[in-house]
């Protein structure tokens, strides 16, 4: 009897340990299969993957992970997520400043005006955007007392739209009739010089601080990035309400 009660605690504590570190991956990019950008996969699960296909994944510390096809087991290594945010948060800027040091992401914005908020889409340069699906574009400019005009069109020069900064504006919002939906990459034209900008599409449903900021440098959207880190850095170093 005795034996058994052993082999039965042996035994639960064998199939919690395979459960107790599993946690929530998100989806950043997937190519082949049925996963979507946005998807949650269980970091215990089995995941399949056939040659050639390939999926990004982002934890809730904002470790990012890429699965290659042929693959047939669970999507992340056995012992979790960090759980310490400040750690977490050094992680991703040690992240952020390795791929700033490549040439492709000082294109992307390591040397690019900082934006006050995350959510700006910078209309002075070319390069990787972050956008919500559930939010208009907002159009940003680094400060300047200057009049000016642009026009956004995307790249088949389907439609275009019009809009004009006033002295000492820097920010403005598209308006929610703006036919944005399925156009990737759009231009500005500021003048007679054009600017390319991709959108990369983050569901509105995608909260949590670190994944955003993952999500953000793998797409390239660096200078989003920084902006939205500032922002967690400063929600880590505000002081702590005593409890009632």
């Amino acid at each position: 009897m005795i034996r058994a009660v052993h082999l039965f605690a042996a035994t639960l504590a064998a199939a919690l340990a395979g459960t107790a570190f599993a946690y929530p991956l998100v989806v950043v990019d997937a190519r082949g299969g049925q996963l979507r950008p946005g998807a949650r996969v269980d970091s215990a699960a089995p995941l399949s993957l056939k040659p050639g296909e390939r999926v990004v994944l982002v934890g809730p510390d904002g470790r990012v992970s890429i699965v290659q096809g042929p693959h047939n087991g669970p999507p992340a290594a056995a012992g979790g997520p960090v759980q310490n945010p400040r750690l977490a948060l050094a992680a991703l800027i040690a992240t952020r400043n390795d791929r700033a040091s490549t040439v492709g992401a000082v294109r992307s914005g390591a040397l690019a005006a900082a934006l006050p908020a995350p959510w700006l889409i910078d209309v002075s340069r070319p390069g990787e955007r972050c956008i919500r699906d559930d939010a208009p574009p907002i159009w940003w400019r680094p400060a300047t007392s200057d009049a000016a005009s642009f026009v956004v069109y995307p790249v088949d020069r389907s439609w275009r739209a019009n809009f004009q900064w006033k002295p000492g504006e820097d920010q403005i919002t598209a308006p929610a009739l703006m036919r944005l939906d399925g156009a990737k990459m759009i231009v500005i034209k500021t003048g007679t010089q054009e600017r390319a900008i991709r959108l990369n599409i983050i569901p509105a449903d995608i909260t949590d601080p670190a994944v955003l900021a993952a999500w953000m440098l793998e797409k390239a959207c660096v200078q989003q990035a920084d902006a939205l880190m500032r922002q967690i850095e400063a929600g880590l170093a505000a002081p702590v309400p005593p409890s009632s």
